[in-house]
């Protein structure tokens, strides 16, 4: 029987699309918990309630369990949300379903074993035990950064590049994210920039803060090389014809900055999800086609200094690292769309601690010409505040100084993630293939988070994630996720999904691989049993005289 409404307690609503499992506490103590494996989202408590009353039986699965607790936990609406996150601190079996423990292969988060607690501890003593660095350290920082910091990633990535870096070229940011938005308020403008195009499949999170600047996206397909150059620029030839309007602009970039046209986002080494990495050919051409449209092409290089060679028995070894296209661009000087006396340049380097020092730190760093940097540093935001990061700035400055940083990498984060890749590739290979399932990439060298893999002909993404969820507690990302958000036409990925190896524990990998395989073989198994019921009803006769008979995945 339904509980009456005035006995519904909701704990708490999200504003996030997200796999969310709900438990409504009722006034009985009856708890009856609902699972969904698909997107949702809820504004408010009383809209929630009205959307409860008119579908109780809206959602696919429901579990009746007695219980007091509650829990709601979202995986999907946002990637790094812990497998802890519950809006109660009592729970039963808490993240188990059906006895079995909750796998997350979406999350991308580094393994707190990647994290170099102790190395921090001991920065963070020097830091605030030296006065001459704390002072520093906990006042307002300088626009640019923290000067010392400024200096040593500017020695430290001109080392790894091959490349001489001046300061100047480095701002020091809030991260990847955070810098990102602060890149669309001072160089873009939602009056005048008419497109961002971006590399499909794309870093889903990265869409928002696109939405949020007022600008509309674009997909542009990759292949065997990364983003398709010559399909961007048959787009953007095809879209400045049709685009006869005149566009003003609704902000002053002032002296030390300037709006462009068009944005180009991108990851370009270990692409996520896909895990591409874009030839050096390929990288000229598209500073190329930047420089013709007057477009800024931003590129998200958080996973520069996590690759490997696959085959080679130095788990340790960095391999030899691209140019990047900031680099490449720097190299052919001003373009004629640079303002006179100015050189901003068409390429930005987007770099980041969060894969190397732990998330937590919330420190990247920008790599541009002079004139970009002192404009980026002009965002407003960062001359109210100070630079972002100002006092675990002065801690990873500590860090590189004394070689910690690479150390750990070298000796800890690189090896770890190279054996989690391994182990992940074997599973799927050991485990999948036998289903038609394939891994995208399978490289020499490789680098960052995740796997993508191709779903068998016919398989789709989400009802295989829907029902990893469901029937196996498994958590994967589904391929529409990484769909560019309004242009998802463009760029279908329904028979796709991404899965990390960065995140669990490596046993656990392996395992939720195997529930994986279990999820495909069931899903065969239903398959099967359909088409028998159909032969046996009489009505496999319009199967065969129109398409063949289905066996598995193919037709005879």
């Amino acid at each position: 029987m339904k509980p009456p409404l005035s006995s519904l307690k909701v704990l708490r609503t999200l504003t996030r699309p997200g796999i969310i499992n709900f438990s409504f506490s009722f006034s009985s103590t009856l708890t009856r918990r609902f699972s969904t494996g698909f997107p949702v989202t809820t504004t408010s408590s009383s809209s929630f309630r009205k959307t409860t009353s008119s579908s109780w039986l809206f959602l696919p699965r429901t579990f009746a369990t007695y219980s007091s607790t509650m829990s709601i936990n979202t995986t999907v609406g946002k990637e790094n949300i812990p497998p802890s996150t519950t809006t109660t601190t009592t729970t039963t079996r808490e993240n188990e379903v059906g006895g079995k423990p909750l796998i997350n292969l979406l999350r991308g988060w580094p393994n707190p074993s990647l994290l170099p607690v102790n190395q921090l501890k001991k920065v963070a003593n020097k830091v605030l035990t030296e006065r001459n660095i704390w002072r520093d350290g906990l006042e307002y920082g300088p626009d640019p950064g923290y000067e010392p910091l400024r200096r040593r990633v500017a020695e430290w990535t001109g080392r790894y590049y091959g490349m001489s870096v001046g300061r100047e070229e480095i701002c020091i940011t809030g991260g990847a994210s955070q810098n990102l938005a602060c890149l669309l308020s001072s160089f873009s403008d939602a009056g005048y920039t008419r497109r961002v195009w971006m590399a499909a499949p794309c870093y889903f999170l990265a869409c928002p803060i696109f939405e949020d600047a007022g600008l509309k996206m674009r997909a542009v397909k990759e292949d065997e090389e990364g983003m398709d150059t010559g399909e961007l620029r048959r787009l953007l030839e095809e879209f400045e014809k049709n685009d006869m309007g005149e566009h003003k602009a609704i902000k002053s970039p002032g002296p030390h900055r300037k709006h462009y046209r068009h944005l180009i986002y991108l990851v370009p080494t270990c692409s996520n999800p896909s895990g591409k990495t874009m030839s050096l050919k390929r990288r000229k051409e598209l500073v190329l086609v930047a420089r013709e449209f007057n477009a800024l092409v931003i590129c998200d290089d958080v996973y520069d200094f996590l690759q490997w060679p696959v085959s080679s028995t130095d788990s340790s070894e960095l391999p030899p690292l691209l140019p990047r296209l900031s680099d490449i661009d720097a190299s052919l000087g001003p373009s004629r769309h640079d303002p006179p006396g100015k050189f901003f340049g068409h390429a930005v380097s987007n770099g980041s601690f969060s894969k190397l020092a732990g998330p937590g730190t919330r420190t990247g760093w920008t790599h541009a010409t002079a004139d970009f940097v002192l404009g980026l540093s002009q965002t407003g935001a960062t001359r109210s505040g100070g630079a972002a990061s100002q006092l675990v700035a002065t801690m990873l400055s500590e860090m590189l100084e004394n070689g910690e940083l690479d150390r750990w990498l070298t000796d800890v984060v690189r090896p770890g993630l190279k054996k989690r890749h391994g182990i992940i590739t074997r599973a799927i290979k050991e485990e999948l293939m036998e289903f038609g399932c394939e891994i995208v990439v399978d490289i020499e060298v490789f680098g960052g988070y995740f796997c993508w893999v191709k779903l068998p002909e016919g398989k789709k993404a989400k009802e295989v994630a829907d029902m990893a969820k469901i029937k196996e507690n498994l958590i994967v990302a589904e391929g529409p996720l990484f769909e560019v958000a309004g242009d998802e036409d463009s760029a279908r990925f329904g028979g796709n999904l991404r899965l990390c190896f960065s995140w669990e524990e490596e046993g656990r990998i392996v395992e939720g691989v195997k529930r994986l395989a279990r999820v495909l073989k069931g899903m065969e198994r239903e398959r099967r049993t359909e088409i028998v019921g159909l032969e046996e009803d009489g009505g496999m006769d319009k199967v065969k005289r129109g398409r063949g008979i289905c066996y598995g995945q193919e037709f005879y």
